[in-house]
């Protein structure tokens, strides 16, 4: 009995750790984030309420907390209200202790009252999962102890750990850090890939701040949402029902002239749009002027290509003069940037109807076309086949 009722081998332990802590895994990303958190999704009650039970059993976080401080950190991202933002608090701060921030920002009843509105408030849950969180967590231990012996006081200590640092500490740290970035949003929120069969998805970060509300997380080819796996599964068992996911650009094969259909669609699509700019215009020019430039200019230019792919709000006073510095050198990457930045114009008027814009984007794809600037042309003729209609 001391050695537990299981005599498993090493290999088997680190199965079976990983497993426990794949569970664990989805029912954050699926329960906790996009279902609790964002609607984006609903669940069955069945397995919304196992994915409740496990929680509580692996983890002892309560619903309510976890979500009022998720979405407390989208509504003040990156200020100093954001629980955990390492662009306030410091990298190393929220990597290595992101579960203390957790707990801090816990404690702040406001937080809960504003943020928490619409999780479960049951009759487990209020006499429970949440006044009783840490025996979920201790029961977790006896059970491992009983069935591993000592080596469950490992598999036990990894499962405490595993959300702590991916979640609190990776995520929340390094997912506003270092990366790469499809969508120039005003956070620094970033994707990081290849962890997501660690993560669940969750890794591409950049793409949720984007489309906060989407079940899907992933956006490019490349990019892997282990999480809208499960999603589709349990969809397919009629254990779930997805209610919102990032728009998806849809073409038609040729459009003479801009056309409300295609405002409307440029509208939905506009975090998309200034992506497909950044790729197809500011990319390439930028490109052919380092490599026809002087060596000591190459590596200004490549500075500049980063700031100007930046969101505005994201550049310090420092940025933008050195940014001005280098573009007043150069017209032919001063003129895409301007360019740039009239398009964003176009939709940053808020009560612009889709005729206003449909004038003005007008306008701006003609002055494109007599730019003489081939990337820029052949843009202007890309904007035309946005479309609304759906992709099947």
């Amino acid at each position: 009995m001391f050695n537990g009722l299981f005599d498993l081998s090493l290999l088997e332990y680190i199965f079976l750790t990983l497993g426990l802590t794949h569970i664990t895994i989805v029912s954050v990303t699926v329960f906790l984030h996009r279902h609790q958190a964002h609607k984006a999704l609903t669940l069955h009650p069945v397995i919304s309420h196992f994915f409740r039970f496990w929680l509580w059993l692996t983890t002892g976080m309560v619903t309510r907390e976890w979500v009022a401080i998720h979405r407390k950190h989208h509504a003040k991202c990156e200020t100093e209200s954001d629980p955990h933002s390492p662009q306030t608090r410091g990298l190393s701060t929220v990597l290595w202790r992101g579960a203390e921030l957790y707990k801090q920002e816990a404690s702040n009843q406001e937080t809960l009252e504003r943020y928490g509105k619409g999780t479960p408030d049951d009759w487990i849950e209020r006499k429970l999962y949440q006044p009783h969180n840490f025996l979920g967590i201790s029961l977790l231990l006896l059970v491992e102890l009983i069935l591993l012996g000592p080596a469950g006081i490992t598999v036990w200590a990894l499962q405490m750990i595993w959300i702590p640092f991916w979640a609190a500490g990776v995520i929340n740290g390094i997912g506003h850090f270092w990366g790469y970035r499809n969508f120039e949003i005003p956070n620094t929120s970033t994707n990081i890939v290849p962890w997501g069969i660690l993560i669940g998805g969750e890794e591409l970060h950049n793409n949720h701040h984007a489309f906060g509300s989407s079940a899907k997380l992933s956006n490019r080819w490349f990019e892997f949402d282990l999480g809208w796996f499960y999603i589709k599964l349990f969809a397919y068992l009629r254990l779930a029902k997805v209610l919102k996911v990032a728009p998806k650009r849809a073409f038609v094969a040729e459009r003479p002239q801009l056309d409300l259909d295609a405002i409307k669609a440029l509208t939905v699509n506009r975090l998309q749009l200034f992506s497909d700019y950044r790729r197809r215009v500011l990319k390439p020019v930028f490109r052919a002027e380092i490599r026809q430039a002087d060596k000591p200019l190459r590596r200004l230019y490549r500075n500049a290509l980063r700031l100007v792919r930046r969101d505005a709000m994201l550049l310090s006073d420092n940025d933008r003069q050195q940014l001005r510095d280098i573009l007043d050198h150069n017209s032919a990457l001063d003129n895409v940037y301007q360019f740039k930045l009239r398009l964003q114009k176009i939709w940053e008027q808020q009560a612009s109807s889709h005729e206003k814009r449909l004038e003005a984007l007008s306008q701006w794809c003609a002055q494109a076309e007599a730019s003489g600037v081939e990337a820029l042309q052949e843009f202007a003729a890309f904007l035309r086949r946005y479309s609304m209609t759906p992709v099947r």
